[in-house]
């Protein structure tokens, strides 16, 4: 980039910051700290989509401007920079970077490549589908934590290690963070935003709502969401679109591997070990209430530091191993938490649902609408339990202000707010932090957002008056 375009960058940042302070409607956002809050929004989202600094160091903007101008407690900004989730992904890099040192990553990539072939469209396919069911029934994060190492792995041993310069492995990148996301809707273990969502149908109906029932009112918008995110994805992909050489190459590679070190199954074991128990929480958690999956990933990774190769030699030493952790993820996964607690604490997303409420809603096509557009784009700047938690219980008291059936709604809000596409924040931060540009995310999720947005807001129209079970628990 130009010194004088990244200037210009740079200076319009805290430009829409300012504008935002003293332009945006007072009516609307009567204090300073709620339209502070959405300057921040702007800045942050300037400076990502442009460049003009590197993308972790945009993510510490919640700190150095709730320092100048005070919206929020700044222990509840500064904790997000050591949230759980920031424990998990450090612990999966640091394991990670125990794969590289031992060589088992190579293993990996050769192996997936044999396996699943170098046709970019079927490597495309397998990744979404493998992401989107493994976060059906896990942690999104978790999910994207573990599955987006071991794609790095492979892009590297083929040479697209830049993944900022490489179109193909973007695509990747990108293909697993949607996936994750989308996966995340087709049950309540999805992830907690569903939990939440199910909590308020329970204070709502006065009784337990069944799993299975989300499973069956979902299944016809997630297979429809399965077509739009896999057709968006392979729109401008080629069949003749390969990743790196023929699939006799890649064969011929695998044969020439050596046998299985102990070293590799050390960090194969161990890697295995920490996702499984991640995974299984639910079998444990009574006994070992205190063992959630990040503290398994940091215990996992000091193990990492445990092992010696056949010579006694220590495989993992901090000096060395710091600099290949990928830090970035991490800083840019909190600067988008710590954004969303900005614009909770300062009641921008209350602002936003008597916003909504005023527009007299009579239900049907145009409520959904509002809903949908409203819940997927609140989002992509909070985490999408903030999102839950503020938008579901104003969908119910929209609704039944108007008259209507709140529970169809609450199916729609669900929709918008498990999906999110166009900012690093949430799980899109750790692609982003293994080199996907936010440019080409924002690029790419603003038309599949607007795809999504119109196609369901005319499918949930048509299920709410055709498909009786989509009014019901």
């Amino acid at each position: 980039m130009r010194n004088y375009k990244r200037l210009i960058h740079l200076l319009l940042g805290p430009v829409l910051f300012l504008l935002a302070c003293f332009l945006l409607p007072h009516a609307v956002l009567p204090t300073f700290a709620e339209r502070a809050a959405v300057g921040t929004v702007f800045w942050m989202a300037y400076w990502w989509v442009t460049g003009p600094v590197d993308y972790a160091v945009t993510a510490f903007l919640p700190i150095a401007i709730n320092a100048v101008v005070p919206m929020a407690e700044m222990k509840a900004i500064i904790s997000n920079y050591a949230d759980e989730t920031i424990l998990l992904l450090l612990g999966a890099s640091i394991i990670t970077v125990l794969w590289e040192n031992t060589g088992l990553d190579k293993r990996i990539a050769i192996t997936f490549l044999r396996l699943i072939g170098n046709s970019l469209r079927m490597q495309l396919v397998f990744w979404f589908a493998l992401s989107m069911v493994l976060s059906a029934v896990l942690p999104n994060a978790v999910v994207c934590a573990t599955i987006t190492p071991i794609a790095v792995s492979m892009l590297k041993y083929i040479g697209m290690d830049d993944v900022k310069n490489s179109k193909t492995a973007s695509k990747i990148l990108l293909t697993i963070a949607y996936a994750t996301g989308l996966g995340g809707l087709a049950s309540p273990l999805g992830g907690a935003m569903n939990l939440v969502t199910v909590e308020y149908i329970q204070q709502l109906t006065g009784k337990e709502y069944m799993y299975s029932s989300w499973v069956i009112r979902f299944l016809p918008v997630m297979l429809i969401l399965m077509l739009i995110n896999v057709v968006f994805i392979l729109r401008d992909v080629k069949k003749t679109d390969l990743l790196g050489g023929s699939s006799e190459y890649f064969a011929e590679q695998y044969r020439k591997l050596p046998k299985m070190s102990f070293e590799e199954k050390s960090a194969l074991v161990l890697f295995v070990v920490a996702t499984g128990l991640a995974f299984t929480r639910q079998l444990y958690q009574d006994i070992l209430p205190g063992l959630k999956p990040a503290y398994v990933f940091i215990i996992c990774a000091i193990i990492a530091f445990l092992f010696t190769n056949k010579e006694g030699k220590r495989i993992m030493v901090w000096k060395q191993v710091q600099g290949k952790i990928v830090w970035d993820l991490m800083y840019i996964f909190a600067g988008g938490l710590a954004l969303g607690s900005l614009i909770n604490a300062t009641g921008v997303a209350k602002a936003l649902g008597e916003v909504i409420s005023s527009l007299d809603m009579k239900g049907g096509f145009v409520t959904i609408l509002i809903i949908l557009t409203a819940t997927l784009l609140l989002s992509d700047v909070t985490s999408n339990t903030a999102t839950a938690a503020v938008a579901i219980p104003l969908v119910i008291s929209i609704t039944q202000g108007c008259g209507l059936n709140p529970i169809p709604y609450i199916y729609v809000a669900s929709i918008g707010v498990n999906l999110s596409y166009m900012l690093p924040t949430s799980i899109r931060a750790i692609p982003v932090g293994y080199g996907l540009e936010p440019k080409y995310m924002f690029r790419e999720g603003w038309k599949i957002s607007l795809i999504i947005i119109l196609v369901m807001s005319i499918i949930c129209t048509l299920l709410l008056k055709y498909w009786s079970a989509f009014s019901t628990v």
